[in-house]
């Protein structure tokens, strides 16, 4: 561990110059340029809203707001999009590099640096965008969202670990990259992200506890719509999970570096 953390120092420049110029290459000639991430996200918020709103605004109990749902959705989708980026990206990432990690000696661990630095700046990007939204519709900013700190690092670790197991077996496997964006989709609709938790029935309870990304969607929730505490031994579980998940994914491709090389 402490030798990656190294080289990672090492290659600072090499991470941060390629984070910059990926945002560049992104948004070359685009008119409206980086404002698009926060414009795609927004635009799916919005049809959500449109579709479900009158559906489900009635069952979110102790919100006043009218626009009550539409906070709740863009709540758990800040948790989702960061959370599902990150693992598209990683699913992919050794092949799309294969050629750079042919023809250039550098330290391999850089590659998901440089994904999660660029997910992490579209989540402040669509986060600072929340906000004046959130402001729009009457909900202002509030002390309670410092939680959303510890969540984000959970969020992060979570999809990078998982993001790292799959993006290593997909370079073994190639239908692992065709099975999992079907499974991301299956997981979103069993978490309660587009829809309240108190609809769950009580014979699925059991099955929802055992998603990793429902205590921390349900923290999302609670700190953006509620401006209350969430769960603490929630979110320790889920912060312990992820973990063990990041170390997992760590170890596998540390592992599987040297192989991946010849395969690819």
């Amino acid at each position: 561990m402490l030798e990656l953390l190294r080289s990672l120092w090492s290659y600072r420049g090499f991470v941060f110059s390629s984070i910059r110029n990926e945002f560049s290459a992104r948004f070359a000639r685009s008119r409206l340029g980086g404002l698009w991430m926060i414009i795609n996200p927004l635009a799916q918020v919005a049809i959500y809203a449109l579709v479900l709103s009158n559906v489900l605004a009635a069952k979110l109990p102790g919100i006043e707001n009218k626009y009550a749902y539409a906070l709740y959705l863009m709540s758990g989708m800040l948790a989702w999009s960061l959370f599902a980026e990150i693992i598209g990206r990683c699913l992919t990432l050794f092949i799309d590099q294969g050629n750079l990690m042919k023809k250039m000696r550098f330290p391999r661990i850089t590659l998901p640096v440089i994904v999660v630095g660029s997910c992490l700046l579209n989540y402040l990007l669509l986060f600072v965008a929340l906000l004046a939204v959130f402001a729009l519709l009457g909900q202002w900013p509030h002390l309670q969202m410092l939680w959303l700190i510890p969540l984000t690092v959970a969020v992060t670790a979570l999809a990078v670990g998982i993001g790292l197991v799959l993006g290593v077996l997909n370079v073994f496997v190639r239908d692992v990259g065709q099975v999992i964006p079907i499974l991301l989709q299956v997981w979103f609709w069993f978490t309660p992200v587009v829809y309240p938790a108190n609809i769950i029935p009580d014979r699925f309870r059991a099955y929802m506890d055992m998603n990793p990304m429902y205590p921390i969607v349900t923290a999302y929730h609670d700190i953006l719509v509620y401006a209350k505490t969430p769960d603490v031994t929630q979110i320790g579980i889920t912060i312990v999970i992820s973990l063990a998940l990041l170390l997992l994914g760590l170890f596998m491709f540390r592992r599987a570096a040297p192989e991946m090389v010849d395969v690819l």
